[in-house]
């Protein structure tokens, strides 16, 4: 029988084993490509399974290998997510992951991590996805991402420029700024703790668009939100029974700030904006109790 692949928490120690130590690469990686980290935890399972059976010693560089093998296996499970996203109930948004505040550091890296962008990457072929990924991310050279995805450099060059031209079209407008999107956030936590909404009301800009997940299990918005009057609308309604019974706590989700809700203590959602201008154009709640299974375990991102 072979061994398990280390877990996301065991590979912190220094490690001469070059899985253990691009170990959160690789997930990092395989996270983005398919917004999901149980998928991603499968999909490194799969190659430490890969490299284990390998003769290691005959691996040039290791780093490019694991990356090539985790890349193709994600692609595998990309085309199966697609189709079974195609019958999700209601909005899908990406497994939000609790991450430390090195992440929130790494501009880019958070940046590429947030939800917003995560759905901008949804709207991308399996192979754009990869590509994009692992070349405005990861900054792979295009015969690594040839070898990766199985294609050549030319048709790689190709796909990377409908890649990022198809991304700049759908990408948000505007630069988010991570402090105001803090700031909003303890905003909506003043409201649940004094019942006051019309601080947080003032902060929604006209276009903003509010999306709720809750995987066909829990209540949420089966389809988005739009316009501040009806968010405006949704929020005070929503809160109205269950404020009392309601608790947020300010945490780094996908390396930006974000709440955690308790309803009557017990895990109720996530929480994360997306602020320009000091208003809030885009806000993203995530109730799937598949999806908050892993929120208070500290996952380590890296690139």
């Amino acid at each position: 029988m072979r061994p398990a692949a280390p877990g996301q928490q065991g590979c912190t120690h220094v490690s001469g084993d070059p899985f253990l130590r691009h170990r959160s690469l690789l997930f990092t990686v395989a996270y983005e490509m398919l917004g999901s980290a149980a998928d991603a935890e499968d999909v490194v399972q799969e190659a430490w399974l890969r490299w284990d059976g390998v003769d290691q010693a005959e691996v040039r560089d290791p780093r490019a290998y694991l990356v090539r093998i985790v890349t193709r296996k994600a692609l595998d499970r990309l085309r199966t997510l697609v189709r079974r996203r195609e019958e999700y109930v209601g909005p899908w948004l990406p497994e939000p992951l609790l991450t430390s505040p090195d992440v929130a550091d790494d501009v880019e890296l958070a940046d590429s991590l947030s939800t917003a962008m995560l759905l901008v990457l949804e709207t991308l072929t399996p192979t754009e996805r990869a590509v994009f990924v692992l070349r405005e991310v990861f900054d792979l050279g295009y015969d690594e991402l040839a070898e990766a995805v199985g294609k050549t450099p030319a048709a790689v060059r190709q796909i990377a420029h409908r890649a990022r031209t198809h991304v700049a079209e759908r990408r948000p407008r505007g630069t988010a700024s991570p402090a105001e999107a803090r700031g909003a956030l303890e905003a909506f936590q003043r409201a649940i703790e004094t019942g006051d909404l019309q601080g947080l009301v003032d902060l929604l800009a006209p276009d903003v668009v509010a999306l709720g997940d809750g995987g066909g299990v829990k209540q949420a918005m089966p389809r988005p939100v739009m316009g501040a009057d009806k968010v405006a609308r949704l929020i005070t309604a929503g809160l109205a029974t269950v404020v009392d019974r309601l608790s947020a706590e300010l945490v780094q989700v996908n390396g930006s700030s974000a709440l955690l809700l308790r309803l009557d203590g017990k895990i109720d959602s996530v929480m994360s904006v997306r602020v320009v201008e000091g208003l809030v154009t885009g806000m993203y709640t995530i109730r799937n109790p598949e999806k908050l299974s892993r929120i208070l375990q500290e996952m380590s991102l890296s690139r």
